[in-house]
């Protein structure tokens, strides 16, 4: 799929430019689960997996909870790693700009976490079955980062609603909105149903939960913040324009200099937009008013 730089259907706002240009968290997980991938395949010969991959059994019957973190970075095939990594790329980028690189490192892992979390409470309580031949889930291996980017998905659903999104196959346009719900809808149809992959889908959706519950309360994480600024929720309304384009304050917002201007440029690279003040979102806002609308 791939997303268009659009505006977000809210008057006066914009899509920021180059939204899969390569943030520096998103480019590490990205090079880090390929080379994870790549070399287990030829190096250890895919014994990575016996060490690292999540099971109910081994993660907390035998208390390896590395486990919990240590399987999304393992993937049990080509395409399923370049499927993920695609994912990683299309939504990460803007997901990370708005958590700013910490927050959004812990957000991420914390979705993969709560995605093993989730598949091991419907694996417990008898919502997912064992494929024949097999008496229990117990050692059933869970791996893949999808759980983490199913909670980016949906945190950028609910950072911008509105955002277009054109699918590759089949080409259908839609909001990030219907892109959740629709691809929750069939992560929920296939568990039920018990269909293929009944138990990647169930981890697909406690990441979602979770992502979901993190963005309503992004203050959750402002441990991962070293200074612990607070944090709220900021709708794309509050930061319009795009990010590389040169700010030219107007008349009314003189009186902000240049370097004021840098220090909130540089404040929202390290923590994300959700750590500014009143007062810098208010700047930002009236810098937005004088960039003319793209054509």
């Amino acid at each position: 799929m791939g997303m268009a730089d659009r505006n977000y259907g809210q008057r006066g706002t914009w899509a920021p430019a180059g939204l899969g240009q390569l943030t520096p968290v998103v480019k590490w997980l990205i090079i880090i689960n390929v080379a994870v991938f790549f070399g287990d395949s030829v190096l250890f010969r895919n014994r990575l997996g016996n060490w690292g991959c999540f099971t109910i059994e081994s993660a907390i019957d035998n208390a390896r909870i590395w486990e919990f973190f240590t399987f999304q970075f393992l993937h049990g095939s080509v395409l399923h790693v370049v499927f993920n990594m695609f994912g990683l790329y299309i939504f990460g980028p803007w997901a990370e700009r708005w958590w700013g690189a910490r927050r959004f490192l812990a957000f991420y892992l914390l979705c993969g976490v709560a995605g093993a979390i989730f598949y091991t409470l419907l694996a417990l309580i008898g919502i997912l079955q064992p494929p024949p031949g097999m008496p229990s889930l117990d050692g059933m291996p869970l791996v893949g980062a999808s759980a983490g980017i199913y909670g980016i998905l949906v945190g950028v659903a609910v950072i911008a609603p509105d955002l277009r999104v054109l699918l590759y196959f089949p080409p259908i346009e839609m909001s990030m909105r219907q892109l959740a719900m629709a691809v929750l809808a069939i992560a929920v149809g296939t568990v039920i149903l018990d269909l293929g992959n009944a138990g990647g889908e169930a981890g697909h959706l406690g990441g979602a939960i979770l992502g979901f519950l993190l963005m309503r309360r992004p203050g959750l994480l402002g441990w991962a913040d070293r200074h612990g600024a607070a944090v709220e929720i900021i709708r794309p309304k509050a930061f319009g324009g795009h990010p590389e384009a040169k700010l030219r304050p107007r008349t009314d917002v003189d009186l902000h200099s240049q370097a004021e201007v840098d220090r909130i440029l540089e404040k929202i690279s390290e923590h994300g937009f959700q750590s500014l003040t009143d007062a810098e979102r208010h700047i930002l806002q009236e810098i937005a008013k004088s960039i003319p609308p793209a054509p």
